[in-house]
């Protein structure tokens, strides 16, 4: 199943659905990018008002060390030129809605991080403000790349290493557990409820989401919406 896809022309994400025979509550993924196109920020935000309870990602509490790593990001919508902007919660959140952050801490996070070799630890963190810098240098085309594609199940053998790479699992490992142990709360609390149940986290995220929905408590994806992430020019 593919969640973000990449063309020579867009990068689009799937909000994807997912339902459970004999019970009402469904859960929505928002897979999400931290710099895209304004089109795509408002759009997932016009979807996110029809929904009753909204889970996001975000590093709570802050850090030198989460900082430096989100540099890759933060850079690149400084150049108007580019015509992208940075993921921002007031971009995104409607008011009316209940938003649940089940992420970790910046303390956890870099402890997950500095469980790495250090040589490891070191170049993850000259590397992201360097790759922040090119991105903004060479505008949204930086984008374009199939490293960026994501997939429920890696389809080719560099995807795979990379899904399965030391780094990846210090970034999201307890990430995701933290995250699947909250959808486990609200299907265990509210699976009688005929409630949409939106979750906002990154697409490296998704995959681990879909499994654990799917394998822990029976949620199929039922349907899939793209939406236009952004349109290199």
């Amino acid at each position: 199943m593919q969640i973000i896809e990449v063309t020579g022309y867009a990068v689009r994400s799937a909000v994807i659905t997912m339902r459970r025979t004999g019970t009402p509550l469904e859960f929505v993924i928002f897979p999400m990018l931290h710099v895209a196109l304004p089109t795509f920020y408002s759009q997932v935000r016009i979807r996110l008002r029809e929904c009753d309870l909204i889970v996001i990602e975000g590093i709570r509490g802050n850090s030198v060390g989460v900082s430096a790593l989100t540099l890759a990001y933060r850079f690149t919508p400084r150049w108007r030129r580019n015509g992208l902007q940075e993921q921002r919660d007031e971009l995104l959140l409607p008011e009316a809605v209940q938003v649940i952050n089940p992420d970790v801490t910046a303390a956890e996070a870099i402890a997950d991080l500095k469980s790495l070799p250090r040589w490891m630890y070191l170049l993850l963190m000259i590397a992201a403000p360097v790759m922040g810098l090119v991105f903004a240098l060479r505008g949204p085309r930086a984008f374009l790349d199939e490293d960026l594609v994501v997939e429920d199940l890696p389809s080719t053998l560099r995807a795979e290493m990379m899904a399965d790479g030391p780094v990846e699992h210090a970034m999201t490992g307890r990430r995701d557990q933290r995250l699947l142990d909250a959808l486990g709360e609200i299907h265990a609390e509210r699976s009688d409820e005929p409630i949409r149940v939106a979750i906002v986290y990154g697409a490296g995220h998704v995959p681990a989401i879909v499994s654990g929905l799917w394998d822990c408590y029976g949620y199929r994806p039922r349907e899939a919406e793209w939406l236009t992430v952004l349109i290199p020019t």
